[in-house]
């Protein structure tokens, strides 16, 4: 008894309510010009009138170029997986589907449905509650709107506040939706309301807007759906959790009652589909083909996982994207970027293959790690990065799979780089050219040489004293020689006396210009024992300064990312490639004339392709044999080739390592083999062109050597 009088005491509250709603939306043009047939409209003043839709959390993607120009998509991030489209981007099906069910009158109200309204407010009323709310497609994407933004506010406690607000079943809540839906059809056109709704609309899960859901649950466009298909994504909105298609037979058996009892039958009743159409939507059963986002860099293909969490930390570091680290982050899971990228997806597929061939992980052998990292000269373009673990992020991630970049610098990847070797030995050559000396100098690189570190000039500070007996690399008795037979062979002690007529410092310089530094962050430090290549340098940087000099000493500072497309389709400014004149022409070609010694006759003989296509390069092995590499390449690609013992301090050079398809191979080749395969089977296919002969200051010189402090 107290239910039904609380019930009349209701009804008879809520015929203000009922009032209020009749002066408003008697039509469909009162409603929209806001035309009142009495005052009792005042009581919605104290309510906001309109509501303007926000920004949607968007999925923003990373891709990778085909050669043929298409672009490949290496991962995706989001908070909400949802791609907005236009009104011709989705299927007349799915639109059809959701005004016939959830909105028949959606064209002739004014954003209240009068008719529905009254229903529900005696329906409640009885019930004692809001269990009917009537709610017309303007008022469900109100209530959308609302919810987004809760859940974009950071603090957890306003957002579950905001949220309640916004889902309250409440007259209160419900009055204020209406008046919210009104607003809104007088700013908008219902094209505009029904495209919106159908981007904005929960799919179930994390997945949000009609083109998510057809991509998630048909592995399609939303623009290509059939009827069937468009009917059950459209019973999904009803329950998006009870009727999503994902999850088991229960729920997919959910969803196929509602599709076959309640929005086919709406379609056919509103004369959107035929009766043929019908039954033959009616005998499909629901097959749902469900096709998983690629989400985070993990699931990236051809071994591109290192290269896209390498864009991700630029991105996450870049004040363009945001005012701090959490904002960036943030709008990078919920911003619509598109991101394409330099990587080229022929060369990033050739050198995953190559790297996990050559140098497969092996927990029993050593911690074996290794990288192919190509760069372009001329525009500092990242073309490949590869390496011979797989890129997880999971902490239980087994041993053959990391998140450190071995390629990149400790805050671009974890790694804090590799003590770099012989390759250093090339600044010093330029060093020595700029001072006016020449390849064909003679200088003594006899093993066993005792120097005085006290004889060494430092303008950089860091001053030694003491002795100082370095050894050749293999041992080798050295001995007086032109200084390109001395690179070219990489005879430390040749170098070591090079460096007594230099000052450090000014192999530093030379460094620096083409932008190498320590992958750790610190200033490159300039002991004499550094002109051998005990700074730790990560590979990207080597490949990029190796470019340089092969570019006619042109620098060009390595860049990953070619655009980014916002999710308003303009373009978000990134930051570009940097180029200058870091050495003169003339002595870069001096050097790379050098270089291409290496290759044909030197240390880096083995890993020559020898397919006509000319290369040049420069090859190192760290002091304890745990780091070696070969850096170099065309004049249109350059790669560093590292592999090396990522933790410890084990020798790999004499380490055999058995590859499923490599066979056994000293660890001191994998380097020189991975460099030649990934030119002479894919890299070698853009072309280089010759090395020209330095001019003959550069190529004879003096014949006498330089004065020296031997000891």
């Amino acid at each position: 008894m107290a239910t039904r009088f609380g019930a009349f005491f209701g009804l008879v509250g809520l015929s203000a309510v009922a009032g209020l709603l009749v002066t408003a939306m008697v039509t469909p043009a009162l409603a929209v010009t806001g035309l009142a047939a009495n005052n009792s409209i005042g009581v919605f003043e104290n309510l906001p009138s309109y509501i303007k839709p926000d920004a949607l959390a968007q999925t923003s993607s990373i891709y990778g170029k085909n050669e043929d120009g298409s672009n490949v998509l290496l991962a995706s991030f989001y908070e909400q997986n949802r791609q907005t489209v236009g009104w011709d981007q989705i299927s007349q099906y799915a639109k059809d589907a959701l005004v016939s069910t959830e909105d028949p009158r959606f064209y002739v109200h004014g954003g209240v449905d009068v008719q529905s309204t009254f229903r529900a407010l005696v329906g409640n009323v009885v019930s004692g509650g809001i269990s009917s709310g009537a709610s017309t497609i303007s008022q469900q994407y109100v209530k959308n709107i609302l919810v987004q933004r809760a859940e974009a506010i950071d603090d957890p406690a306003q957002e579950q506040a905001a949220y309640a607000e916004a889902t309250a079943q409440t007259t209160d809540r419900k009055l204020k939706e209406a008046k919210l839906a009104i607003g809104l059809e007088k700013e908008y056109s219902k094209d505009d309301i029904l495209l919106g709704y159908m981007n904005i609309a929960l799919f179930g899960g994390r997945v949000y807007g009609i083109q998510a859901a057809s991509q998630y649950y048909f592995g399609i466009n939303a623009g290509e759906l059939s009827l069937p298909q468009a009917a059950s994504l459209i019973a999904i909105v009803n329950e998006p959790e009870a009727l999503r298609i994902d999850l088991d037979q229960e729920h997919t058996a959910a969803n196929r009652a509602r599709r076959d009892l309640d929005v086919l039958p709406s379609m056919l009743k509103e004369h959107t589909i035929t009766q043929a159409q019908f039954d033959e939507a009616i005998a499909t059963p629901v097959t749902a083909n469900i096709t998983e986002p690629s989400t985070g860099c993990q699931t990236a293909v051809h071994g591109a996982g290192f290269f896209c969490d390498y864009v991700k930390k630029v991105i996450e570091q870049d004040p363009t994207f945001g005012g701090s680290a959490d904002e960036r982050d943030k709008n990078l899971a919920t911003g619509g970027y598109q991101i394409y990228t330099t990587l080229d997806m022929k060369l990033q597929t050739e050198a995953d293959e190559t790297v996990k061939y050559y140098a497969p992980y092996d927990a029993t052998n050593l911690d074996l790690g290794a990288v192919l990292v190509t760069v372009q000269p001329g525009t500092g373009k990242i073309l490949s990065m590869a390496q011979n673990k797989n890129f997880s992020e999971e902490p239980d991630a087994p041993a053959d799979a990391t998140s450190i970049n071995y390629s990149t610098d400790s805050k671009y990847g974890g790694s804090t780089g590799f003590q770099v070797g012989s390759t250093y030995k090339l600044f010093t050559l330029i060093a020595w050219l700029q001072s006016g000396r020449s390849l064909g100098d003679i200088v003594n690189g006899a093993n066993g040489q005792k120097y005085d570190l006290a004889s060494f000039e430092n303008t950089c500070g860091g001053d030694q004293n003491g002795p100082y007996q370095p050894n050749n690399d293999a041992g080798e008795p050295g001995g007086k020689a032109s200084v390109l037979t001395q690179f070219e062979e990489s005879i430390n002690n040749g170098f070591i006396t090079m460096q007594q007529s230099l000052d450090q410092c000014a192999i530093r310089d030379v460094a620096t210009s083409l932008g190498v530094h320590r992958a750790d962050g610190d200033p490159l430090s300039t002991y004499v024992s550094d002109g051998l290549g005990t700074n730790e340098i990560a590979p990207l940087t080597m490949a990029a300064a190796y470019a340089g000099v092969i570019n006619g000493g042109l620098f060009c500072t390595p860049v990953a990312i070619e655009k980014v497309i916002g999710a308003d389709g303009n373009p978000v400014p990134v930051r570009q490639t940097e180029c200058n004149q870091a050495v003169d022409p003339a002595i870069a070609r001096a050097a790379s004339y050098a270089m291409q010694g290496v290759v044909q006759s030197g240390t880096g003989a083995p890993g020559n392709p020898r397919d006509g296509v000319p290369h040049a390069g420069k090859t190192g092995t760290n002091d304890n044999e745990e780091s070696i590499w070969l850096v170099g390449g065309t004049t249109k690609l350059v790669t560093a080739s590292w592999t090396g013992n990522v933790t410890g301090h084990v020798s790999i050079r004499h380490t055999v390592i058995v590859g499923p398809g490599s066979g056994p191979v000293s660890g001191g080749n994998t380097r020189l083999y991975m460099w030649r395969n990934f030119y002479k089977d894919v890299g070698d296919s853009y072309g280089g062109t010759t090395f020209a002969t330095p001019s003959s200051d550069l190529l004879t010189g003096r014949s006498e050597p330089p004065r020296v402090a031997l000891r």
